[in-house]
């Protein structure tokens, strides 16, 4: 595939209505790696910065990137992929510890530890304490908003999808997948998946960088959907399909719904699938878009229509909620990088940093 866009940005777990979730085993798996670095340290001790320093080399370079943000900071990062090394950098600290599978082989520990004053750190030992576990009640308040959430979503779906023609319904999915793979031909192999997460519930609301996940792609589909008027069969369907051709496939989830997949790329027939519903929009231009929202009974959507908003206020009511406790626990995060950064060398992680990106590009073929 022709990558006109040299970048793209996605989430590889964070902030779900079943508390964190993670597909961090997805972000370059063990036995298609070059090379993986596991970055420990502190908050704000430079792990985003030194990844994002290292992606802006590798683009101007002409190498595709992958970031992975932070849902609970979305300006920073978990994880840097360069695919065509085979490479990538991996945020290694809670609440996402990644450690070596396969040390030496594969996997390296970069400790930015050796670049901080320990004695000066230690002597805000009881706010640094303090201030952790403040952190972890909020995002436990969270949690708790965004699993009721679900529970209210749940209840809405179900409601919604009592409206389904379930004849249309069928017809469309079935014409949509003879649309897909009628000239894929079956290879004699099965496919592989890889999932991460479309968007993120972060503290400045509902993030999404899906522009950059489709960019590449020349025929793009949209599917039009409501909470229960959904896709989620459709594109259950499309990845078996895809599995069964022997196509790789990447399966992009939606955070308030986890087992729900949002978008799928399918690079070896340059074709993308993204669904389009009140909080994942689809901002970009596609080849075809197939409006679900129109397959209803019509006549008891209607005597529905009051039951489902009361359910959507509420549900709405929680989500934010939930994030509000998500914003708070940002903030406190910042405060406790308060107390790591005037006791970093950034000076020598920089000198360290070109040593890095050689090793890096020494897995250049």
């Amino acid at each position: 595939m022709n990558y006109t866009c040299k970048v793209k940005h996605v989430f590889p777990g964070g902030n779900t209505t079943k508390g964190f979730f993670s597909y961090f085993d997805q972000i370059l798996p063990q036995d298609e790696a070059n090379h993986i670095f596991s970055i420990k340290g502190g908050p704000g001790v430079g792990k985003s910065s030194l990844m994002k320093k290292i992606g802006k080399k590798m683009t101007e370079l002409d190498f595709f990137v992958e970031y992975h943000h932070c849902s609970s900071d979305p300006n920073s990062l978990d994880a840097l992929v360069i695919p065509e090394l085979k490479v990538a950098l991996m945020d290694g600290t809670s609440p996402h510890i990644v450690d070596p599978y396969n040390p030496g082989a594969v996997d390296e520990i970069i400790n930015l530890g050796e670049y901080w004053q320990e004695q000066e750190i230690r002597k805000h030992k009881k706010e640094i304490m303090a201030t952790n576990a403040e952190i972890k009640q909020k995002f436990a308040k969270a949690y708790q908003y965004l699993k009721a959430a679900k529970e209210i979503y749940d209840t809405y779906e179900i409601t919604e999808k009592k409206a389904l023609n379930q004849i249309e319904y069928y017809q469309v999915k079935t014409d949509f997948i003879h649309e897909i793979f009628t000239k894929v031909k079956h290879a004699n192999k099965l496919g592989k998946k890889r999932h991460l997460f479309s968007f993120g519930l972060t503290p400045i609301g509902i993030t999404q960088f899906r522009d950059t996940i489709i960019c590449n792609y020349e025929k793009r589909y949209v599917l039009n959907e409501l909470i229960g008027i959904n896709s989620e069969e459709i594109m259950n369907e499309v990845v078996q399909m895809a599995i069964n051709k022997g196509l790789y496939v990447e399966c992009y989830h939606s955070p308030i719904k986890v087992e729900k997949i949002e978008d799928i790329l399918l690079p070896e027939i340059n074709i993308s699938i993204s669904v389009n519903n009140h909080y994942n929009k689809c901002e970009f231009d596609y080849l075809k878009a197939i409006d679900l929202t129109q397959l209803v009974k019509n006549n008891y959507y209607q005597t529905i229509k009051t039951e489902l908003n009361e359910d959507q206020d509420l549900f709405e009511v929680l989500l934010y909620k939930g994030l509000n406790y998500i914003s708070k626990a940002k903030k406190l995060h910042d405060a406790l990088e308060a107390f790591y950064v005037p006791y970093m060398n950034f000076n020598k992680i920089d000198q360290y940093l070109e040593v890095l990106i050689a090793k890096i590009l020494s897995y250049k073929e």
